[in-house]
């Protein structure tokens, strides 16, 4: 492996809520050759998202010390959110940057997986590129069910089970989905709630259009490629939340155009727009609609290859 290589990991974990309980998450990984990039938390789908990247070898370590102390920290008998999630580490892919394939971050998502389970007995599934069967290479698939489902179908049903570690997830932790794959932007799109006219029966603004929006687009319905796409009440107002796994198959200003000329189909107008975590530099189109509805967007802390060169502080661990 090329000494200089250079890999990401963006872990999502079951906790957005408790901002202690996610510092001490992320402190956790600050490991010598790692780099903080971005950390997120988000009340309304109850989940954080973190960016580091570094050198290979220090960059799964870091992410098994925080799969275990997401594990010590996370109770998802007690978790509630919009977001599926099979685990207190529900997904932790690993990115190649730069001197690496994504094979070989393949190879490093089955050593890191190993790891999560023998030291800290959190099963593991394999998805992506690392995927060890063809029915696991989606996310969604091996979510399916989420966790309540999940711990039920993994005891009944040897197709369910983990590829490392269980028949039985963890009690209160689950299960960790650790793959490998290319560059994913998380792109989360508001409808403006005062062209909402319909709203449910506790006064909130109805999704439904949101639902039908995130339908039409995502690729599994036969829209738009590389799209993955839900409709959901976030922070009180109706959001199309997406994965776009491809940017170069669709481009960013091609999805916001979707999505704003569905919602006036539909009657409503889009919103305020929201990055979770990173950009690549390649996706970043200064000029265009979707970064100007993104408030206080900063290239120089939401664009992957520029932060790498600024990384952010540690947090301190309590």
């Amino acid at each position: 492996m090329n000494p200089e290589a250079i890999i990401e990991c963006v872990p999502n974990f079951s906790e957005g809520t408790d901002p202690d309980k996610v510092q001490k998450i992320v402190a956790a990984m600050q490991l010598e050759g790692v780099n903080l990039l971005d950390w997120s938390l988000d009340p309304a789908h109850n989940r954080s998202v973190v960016t580091i990247a570094g050198s290979p070898a220090a960059v799964v370590e870091a992410a098994v010390c925080a799969v275990g102390k997401a594990a010590e920290l996370i109770d998802l008998t007690r978790q509630t959110g919009v977001h599926p999630r099979i685990g207190a580490a529900d997904v932790v892919p690993f990115v190649p940057v730069s001197g690496i394939s994504l094979a070989e971050c393949a190879m490093l998502a089955r050593q890191a997986g190993l790891q999560m389970w023998r030291r800290f007995g959190v099963p593991v599934y394999f998805y992506g590129a690392a995927a060890a069967r063809p029915d696991r290479v989606q996310l969604e698939d091996v979510r399916r069910g989420q966790f309540e489902g999940l711990r039920e179908a993994a005891l009944r049903d040897t197709a369910r089970r983990p590829d490392v570690g269980g028949p039985q997830l963890h009690p209160t932790a689950g299960a960790s989905a650790v793959g490998a794959r290319s560059f994913l932007i998380a792109y989360n799109i508001y409808l403006a709630a005062d062209s909402i006219t319909n709203l449910s029966e506790n006064g909130l603004p109805d999704v439904s259009v949101a639902r039908s929006i995130a339908r039409e687009i995502r690729a599994s319905s036969g829209g738009m490629k590389g799209i993955k796409a839900m409709g959901v009440l976030a922070q009180g107002r109706a959001q199309v939340s997406m994965n776009i796994t491809d940017f170069r198959l669709t481009s960013m200003r091609e999805v916001h155009a979707a999505v704003a000329a569905l919602a006036r189909r539909y009657g409503v107008r889009v919103s305020d727009g929201e990055l979770i975590g990173l950009i690549p530099e390649a996706a970043h189109e200064p000029d265009s609609d979707w970064l100007r509805q993104i408030p206080g967007f900063d290239p120089a802390d939401k664009v992957l290859e520029r932060r790498l060169h600024s990384p952010m502080a540690w947090p301190k661990s309590s």
